[in-house]
């Protein structure tokens, strides 16, 4: 990319931002502070139609482009891309991260064995910089009745990791729009209606977060919708009124508190500390052990 890229660029910089879900930038900014943030190397602007038409004349009719004519948000876009999918199971993940190369094996690993289960999801590692070096990751309960628990307070699944069900996501209403929560509310639906979920205890998505990842889980607007979505928990019967209550405090603390400080909170008590691996294939392994080796280390 050269800086007279930039006008072009930022242009679409710019229109990712204003989705609200595009990216954890909340502005963009000028190209000399663009230019001293990023790598020299690998700058490539590419047409967004050249890249996908080269795509599907590589994948033939394994790639389904779904294109929609406006912005109708993420939930309904989720719900639109979900409808042109083909088979019962579909893994999703964001563009930027980075899947281990075992991660569907895995997941579907328990699909095999686990019948009943129609969620899946797993730890995710979190990085800045290099998936080498972690700076966090978010370990999930493993089995349903704890998710359960676990889905009264915070999301129960990590939504870039997640595979699940086609069938049991539509039948409770697949996506709907939710403002920065369609995820959470998505799980929240399935598990009501007696949907059962499942984590893997190792990593299978390393994700790219930073400072403004926080920023994004701020302000009046992020509270509001947390105690929204909480709301209808509790008058669902999914929560009590004490939990309710609980949880519309702690978050809109959250929400409402220095960038620093939630983020101070964010990575000391929501989060596992970060490792440093040889390369990303040991970082996918981790040292915890794969659903097929737990299992059979219960006799199951």
């Amino acid at each position: 990319m050269e800086p007279e890229d930039w006008e072009q660029v930022s242009r679409i910089y710019l229109e990712g931002i204003a989705t609200e879900y595009a990216t954890f930038q909340t502005d963009c900014p000028p190209y000399t502070a663009w230019d001293a943030s990023h790598t020299k190397e690998c700058r490539l602007v590419l047409e967004l139609d050249g890249v996908i038409a080269e795509k599907q004349r590589q994948m033939g009719t394994v790639l389904t482009v779904v294109r929609l004519e406006k912005n109708m948000g993420l939930g309904n876009a989720l719900s639109e891309g979900l409808r042109h999918c083909r088979n019962e199971l579909v893994a999703r993940m964001d563009s930027d991260d980075i899947s281990c190369p075992d991660r569907c094996e895995r997941q579907l690993a328990v699909f095999s064995r686990y019948p009943n289960v129609s969620i899946c999801s797993g730890t995710i590692a979190e990085f800045s910089e290099s998936p080498e070096t972690t700076t966090c990751t978010r370990v999930l309960p493993e089995r349903n009745d704890a998710i359960i628990e676990f889905a009264k307070r915070r999301s129960p699944f990590n939504h870039v990791s997640v595979m699940y069900k086609k069938s049991a996501v539509e039948a409770v209403g697949s996506y709907q729009r939710f403002y920065l929560l369609e995820d959470y509310y998505l799980w929240i639906r399935m598990l009501m209606a007696g949907y059962e979920g499942y984590n893997i205890q190792s990593p299978l998505v390393h994700v790219r977060t930073g400072a403004n990842m926080y920023k994004r889980r701020s302000g009046l607007p992020y509270a509001k919708t947390q105690i929204e979505l909480f709301r209808f928990m509790w008058k669902q019967g999914f929560i009590n009124a004490w939990q309710y209550a609980e949880s519309c405090i702690i978050r809109s603390c959250s929400a409402l508190a220095p960038n620093w400080l939630r983020k101070f909170m964010y990575e000391t008590f929501l989060r596992k500390g970060g490792r440093t691996y040889e390369n990303t294939e040991t970082a996918c392994r981790d040292d915890r052990p794969s659903v097929a080796s737990a299992r059979n280390a219960e006799g199951h």
